[in-house]
């Protein structure tokens, strides 16, 4: 994700973590179910050490603002997830290619907190109704969201880093 944020905010500070579930040949922040499905009890059981951990990035570095999270597919889960657990941690977020992690969401309140929610009409791993979903429960519990679809695929195109560039000028 590191050349997502060069991309959409040269020169602003950014780090990229790896989830910690060996998954499919690489690494993913939470489990999934033997079909696809989100495994949410694997989500809870990750988020509290990634929380953490960015909660303390954020101590070490007094005077700055809170992060504002970008998450592409399993991190744009992860990334929604942190926000709905930990609602003071993160400043807002940049959502690619989500789904909601959480079939019940929590009574958690996101107040007036941005978040851009991206997804693809042509997106085989997601429905199309999958970004409608999200966005629609984040607007329930507060957030101030910016739904966009593109005419795309799975994949990060070009104007997903159009829509980030613009979205992050506005809100940061």
């Amino acid at each position: 994700m590191l050349p997502v944020a060069a991309a959409a905010a040269p020169g602003a500070a950014a780090f990229s973590l790896r989830g910690a579930v060996a998954w499919e040949g690489g690494h993913a922040f939470f489990k999934r179910l033997p079909d696809r499905s989100i495994d949410e009890d694997s989500i809870r059981a990750e988020a509290p050490a990634l929380g953490a951990f960015m909660a303390e990035i954020v101590a070490r570095h007094p005077g700055r603002s809170k992060p504002i999270l970008v998450g592409f597919s399993n991190g744009a889960i992860m990334a929604a997830a942190l926000m709905m657990l930990f609602p003071d941690l993160v400043r807002g977020a940049a959502l690619l290619r989500p789904l909601s992690p959480f079939a019940t969401p929590g009574e958690t309140r996101l107040p007036a907190t941005p978040v851009l929610v991206v997804d693809a009409t042509h997106d085989a791993r997601r429905r199309a109704e999958d970004g409608i979903e999200m966005a629609a429960q984040l607007r329930r519990v507060g957030a101030l969201v910016d739904h966009q679809s593109l005419n795309s695929g799975h994949a990060l195109t070009d104007n997903d880093f159009a829509l980030l560039r613009g979205w992050l000028a506005k809100v940061v």
